[in-house]
């Protein structure tokens, strides 16, 4: 039977226009009431924007044989336990028959990105390996099979997402594949790495321009961290779930 992707195209076409249109609409609405925060927190304090891809994530999970898989968006229920510290909220939860199928985070960057990328990374890090060792241990059940974690990230394209950056480090270089890399560029990279470390299921990055509120636009920087592969490996592993419980 082959794999459903839910026409992930045009919902993630769909889901960039709804990103950068609640961003907009947002801002909008913080500068006709007089309150605007500084930056770009104006565009992303009204709450979630990138819903579309949740959406896309369910379609997913009932096209591929799990149409009663309990699916949590709710802040109240998406906690999971962890080993260094008690609980982490997750953006997206899928548990089937109590057992914790898949874990999925959704994350954006637009501008700011020196200190955001450093940030981001290491959320990502620590996240998915203080979940593992929790599973490890036993907090998702004593014969919890492993579950698949997921990292999307949607960056802006823009000149300074994709310009070349100077690296410092005075004692040791760098892995040469830093060298001169943009933030695009090293967004791929940690995708690429986030998983050959089995750290997560899979990780994609998306690059989209703030004119993109209308078209839809996004740009896949490489295969391996593509929407398609993401959305492929994720769909596998749901139609995998379904076989088993079936």
């Amino acid at each position: 039977m082959a794999l459903d992707l839910a026409g992930y195209e045009q919902k993630a076409r769909d889901s960039v226009k709804a990103f950068w249109g609640n961003r907009e609409a947002a801002r909008r609405k913080q500068i006709e009431a007089g309150k605007v925060d500084q930056g770009n927190r104006a565009a992303v304090t009204a709450g979630k924007n990138l819903l579309g891809f949740v959406t896309l994530m369910i379609d997913v999970v009932h096209a591929n044989g799990l149409p009663g898989a309990e699916i949590m968006l709710n802040n109240k229920v998406l906690t999971l336990p962890g080993y260094f510290r008690p609980t982490k909220l997750w953006d997206f939860l899928v548990l089937n028959d109590g057992k914790l199928i898949a874990a999925l985070e959704f994350k954006s960057q637009v501008g700011a990105f020196g200190n955001n990328f450093n940030n981001r990374t290491e959320e990502s890090i620590g996240t998915a390996h203080d979940l593992w060792v929790a599973h490890r241990e036993g907090a998702l059940g004593a014969r919890a099979h492993r579950p698949f974690l997921g990292w999307l990230m949607l960056i802006e394209d823009s000149p300074k997402s994709r310009n070349p950056v100077r690296n410092r480090s005075p004692h040791f270089k760098v892995f040469p594949e830093f060298s001169g890399a943009s933030y695009s560029a090293r967004y791929d990279l940690l995708c690429k790495r986030l998983v050959s470390e089995g750290l997560y299921t899979s990780a994609a990055v998306l690059a989209s321009p703030s004119s993109a509120g209308t078209t839809g636009d996004y740009t896949e920087l490489s295969e391996e961290t593509g929407l398609r592969t993401f959305v492929a490996r994720f769909a596998a592993h749901i139609a995998a779930e379904a076989a088993l419980s079936g």
